[in-house]
C-alpha cells in the first residue's frame, strides 16, 4: 500500500493544501549557457521571443532545442506548478506540481514558432499523460507554456493537426499535452543546465512516435 501511495503522489497533481511550501529565495543556478556563453536569464536581444516546452526529462529536450538554428539560448527549469523556487528533489516528489521544462529564447525572423512546435510534437510522445517512457511522474508530463495569445492559438492548432496525423497512422493515443499561458519559471540547479553538453554520454529519454506533424515549413 505504501508503494501504491507513493506512485499516486507522483502522478496526481497537488492542490494548494497539499503542495510543498517552497521558499522566497531563488535556487542558485548558472549565469551563462555552457555551450554558447550567453546569459541564461537575459537580458536578451530586442525582438527575441520565448516559449516553455515540457517533453519529459529536460536534459535531452534542451540539447535538441539549443541545436536548432535561430534559437538564441535555452535553459532548464520548473514551471506549471504551485511551489515557489522548488529544488529538483522537491519536484520529483510530485508535490510541487511543476513540469520539467526548457526555456527557448528564439529569433522569430530566423525561426518560426510553427517549426518549434513541429519539433516539439515529433520528438517526444505527447500521449503518455504523467510520464514519458520509463520516467513516471507529474514532472515528466508534456506541456507548452506560451507568452501571448497568438502562440496559444498556434499551439492549440498544432496539437489538433498532430492528433489528426496520429489517428491517421493508427497510433491510437490521445494527446495529453498541457497548453496554457506561462506562469513563473524557476531555473533548475547549475548541474542540470546543458547537462548533456557537460555529460555527453548522459541519459536522454527522447522518443518520438515516428509520425510527422503536418505543420511548419
Amino acid at each position: 500500500m505504501f508503494l501504491i501511495n507513493m506512485f499516486n503522489k507522483k502522478t496526481i497533481l497537488p492542490d494548494a493544501q497539499t503542495a510543498l511550501r517552497g521558499r522566497e529565495e531563488e535556487i542558485p543556478t548558472a549565469e551563462t549557457h555552457f555551450v554558447s556563453g550567453r546569459p541564461l536569464k537575459g537580458p536578451y536581444p530586442e525582438g527575441m521571443t520565448q516559449v516553455l516546452f515540457g517533453m519529459g526529462c529536460f536534459w535531452g529536450a534542451e540539447r535538441l532545442l539549443w541545436n536548432i538554428p535561430g534559437v538564441y539560448v535555452t535553459a532548464v527549469g520548473y514551471s506549471g506548478g504551485l511551489t515557489p523556487n522548488p529544488t529538483y528533489q522537491e519536484t520529483t516528489t510530485g508535490l510541487t506540481g511543476h513540469a520539467e521544462v526548457v526555456l527557448v529564447v528564439y529569433d522569430p525572423t530566423k525561426l518560426s514558432f510553427a517549426m518549434l512546435l513541429k519539433t516539439f510534437f515529433e520528438e517526444h510522445d505527447p500521449t503518455q499523460g504523467m510520464r514519458q517512457g520509463n520516467d513516471i511522474g507529474t514532472t515528466y508530463r508534456s506541456a507548452i507554456y506560451v507568452y501571448d495569445e497568438d502562440q496559444l492559438r498556434e499551439a492549440n492548432a498544432a496539437r489538433d493537426a498532430f492528433q489528426r496525423a496520429l489517428t491517421a497512422f493508427n497510433h491510437g493515443g490521445e494527446i495529453t499535452t498541457e497548453i496554457g499561458m506561462a506562469g513563473p519559471l524557476y531555473f533548475a540547479e547549475d548541474y542540470h543546465q546543458q547537462y548533456l553538453a557537460k555529460n555527453p554520454d548522459g541519459y536522454c529519454s527522447l522518443r518520438g512516435t515516428g509520425v510527422s506533424c503536418p505543420i511548419g515549413r
